[in-house]
C-alpha cells in the first residue's frame, strides 16, 4: 500500500511543478487586447511626416557614427530609428491574413529602405572621411549570430508589443538587430563604388528583417490572434493563398541563406582551429592566414617564414585537413624563397610586428605622458619653493630653514598611498601653537592645496 502511495505523491509533485512553470511562462498574463495590439503595430507601419524625417535624421546620425567609428553614436541612431514598424507589420499581416496590411507594410518598408540608402549615399559622397572603419566593415558580411539575434530579438519585440504596459524591449530589439547600420553601409558601398559592401550590407539587412518578421508571425499564430475574415469566401481563400505563397517565398530562401551562413561560420571556425592546432613548427612562423569560402571554392592560404616545410610535411597537412571536416578545401602554403612576392611578406611582417607592439607602444606613451606630468609638477614646486621661502622668512622672522616639495605618504593601516605637498620648517626657537597654525593656513592658501603636511624641526 505504501509503495503505491509513493508514486502517486511523486506524480502530484511533478504536476504541481509543471503547473507552476506553466503559470510562470503564461503569455496571457498582462496581455493587451489583441485588437489594440494589432492597431498599435499597424499605426507604426506608416512612413510619412515626422516618421520620415526621424528616419532621415537617424540615418545621418548612424552614418556619422560609422564614419568616425563611434559605437555610442551608432547605438543612439538605432534608438531613434522607426524601422521596426513595417517589419513587424509584415509578420503581423501574414499571421492574421490581412493582405491590405501586408501590402501597406511592404510599401512603407520599401520607401523607408530607399530613403535610408539614398540619405546615407549622399552623406558618404560629401564626407571628407572616406576610409572604411571597423564598425562599418562589421556590417558587410552576415554571420550565424546575426540570424540568431534577429530571430530571438524579433520574438522579444512582438511579445513586448503585445503587453498592456509597453517596455523598452522595442528599442532594445532595434539596437540588438542593428537594422540601421547595414543600410548606411549599403549607402557607403554605392558612394564608393564598392558593390561587395553594398550587397553584403543589404544581405545583412534582409536577413535581419526576414527573421524579425518570421518571429512576429510565429508569436501571432502561437497566441491565436484573430484572423481577418471576408464576406466573400472566394476572396478570403484567394488572400490566404497569396499570404501563404508570400510566406513560403520569403521564409524558404531566407532559411536556405541562413543555412549557408551557418555552414560558412562553422567552416571558418574549423579552418582557424586547423591552423592553430596543426600548423605549429619550432623554426617556422605563420605570417598570415587567409580564408576564402564561396560556392565556387574553399581555400586556406597560409604565408610562412623561417625554415621551409618539406613536401612530405605539406602533404601530411593536406591530409589532416579532412580530420577537421574541411572537405573540398584547398590548402595553399606560401614559403619564404618561393614565388610569393617578397614585398607582401615584408608587409605582413611589419603588420604583424605593429599589431603585436601596438598595445606596448600605447602603454609606453601613457607612461611617458605620466612622467612628463610628474616632472612638470615637480619643476613647478621647485620654483614655488624658492618664492615661498622668502615670503615665509618675512612672515616668520624666527625661521631658519624652509623647504617644500611633493612626497608620497603611505597609510600603513589602510594600505594605500597618496602624493601630498610636504613643507619642512626649522625655527631658532620653538614656535608657539598660534604661529604653527598661522604657518599651516598660509601654506594651504599659497599652494592652493587642501592638505599640506608640515614637518617642524
Amino acid at each position: 500500500m505504501e509503495e503505491t502511495q509513493k508514486p502517486k505523491k511523486h506524480r502530484s509533485k511533478v504536476i504541481r511543478v509543471l503547473l507552476y512553470l506553466a503559470h510562470r511562462f503564461d503569455l496571457e498574463e498582462g496581455k493587451e487586447d489583441e485588437l489594440e495590439t494589432i492597431e498599435y503595430i499597424s499605426k507604426n507601419v506608416e512612413f510619412k511626416g515626422a516618421n520620415l524625417w526621424i528616419l532621415i535624421f537617424a540615418i545621418l546620425v548612424a552614418s556619422v557614427g560609422l564614419n568616425v567609428n563611434s559605437t555610442a553614436v551608432i547605438i543612439g541612431a538605432m534608438l531613434i530609428s522607426p524601422l521596426m514598424g513595417p517589419i513587424m507589420g509584415i509578420g503581423l499581416a501574414a499571421g492574421i491574413n490581412d493582405f491590405d496590411l501586408l501590402k501597406r507594410s511592404f510599401r512603407n518598408l520599401a520607401v523607408a529602405v530607399s530613403i535610408a540608402i539614398l540619405t546615407s549615399t549622399l552623406y558618404f559622397l560629401v564626407t571628407p572621411i572616406s576610409d572604411a572603419q571597423s564598425e562599418l566593415l562589421a556590417r558587410t558580411e552576415p554571420t550565424v549570430w546575426d540570424v540568431l539575434i534577429a530571430l530571438f530579438g524579433g520574438l522579444a519585440g512582438i511579445v513586448a508589443g503585445s503587453r498592456k504596459e509597453k517596455s523598452n524591449a522595442i528599442p532594445g530589439v532595434a539596437i540588438a538587430t542593428a537594422l540601421m547600420p547595414p543600410l548606411c553601409t549599403a549607402g557607403y558601398g554605392i558612394a564608393t563604388g564598392n558593390l561587395l559592401y553594398f550587397f553584403g550590407a543589404f544581405y545583412l539587412f534582409f536577413i535581419n528583417s526576414v527573421f524579425i518578421s518570421l518571429s512576429t508571425y510565429l508569436i501571432v499564430r502561437f497566441m491565436g490572434y484573430p484572423k481577418k475574415h471576408f464576406l466573400d469566401p472566394k476572396r478570403e481563400k484567394r488572400v490566404q493563398t497569396y499570404i501563404t505563397l508570400f510566406t513560403l517565398m520569403t521564409i524558404i530562401p531566407s532559411i536556405y541563406l541562413a543555412y549557408g551562413i551557418v555552414k560558412q561560420s562553422l567552416w571558418n571556425q574549423q579552418a582557424r582551429k586547423f591552423i592553430q592546432t596543426e600548423m605549429k613548427f619550432p623554426k617556422t612562423q605563420i605570417l598570415n592566414a587567409d580564408y576564402a569560402y564561396s560556392s565556387e571554392e574553399r581555400k586556406i592560404e597560409v604565408s610562412l617564414i623561417g625554415e621551409a616545410l618539406s613536401d612530405e610535411e605539406i602533404e601530411i597537412l593536406r591530409t589532416k585537413i579532412f580530420d577537421f571536416g574541411l572537405t573540398e578545401t584547398e590548402l595553399v602554403i606560401n614559403q619564404s624563397g618561393s614565388s610569393t612576392d617578397m614585398r607582401v611578406l615584408r608587409n605582413d611582417i611589419l603588420k604583424d610586428l605593429y599589431e603585436r607592439n601596438e598595445m606596448l607602444i600605447q602603454t609606453k606613451d601613457e607612461k611617458i605622458a605620466l612622467l612628463e606630468k610628474e616632472l612638470a609638477q615637480d619643476a613647478q614646486i621647485r620654483i614655488l619653493s624658492t618664492e615661498m621661502a622668502e615670503e615665509a622668512k618675512i612672515n616668520h622672522p624666527g625661521l631658519r630653514k624652509f623647504s617644500i616639495g611633493r612626497s608620497i605618504f603611505s597609510d600603513l593601516d589602510a594600505k594605500k598611498s597618496d602624493t601630498l605637498i610636504a613643507a619642512y620648517a626649522s625655527f631658532k626657537n620653538r614656535p608657539s601653537s598660534a604661529e604653527i597654525q598661522k604657518l599651516k593656513q598660509w601654506l594651504k592658501i599659497r599652494t592652493k592645496a587642501d592638505t599640506v603636511a608640515l614637518i617642524l624641526d
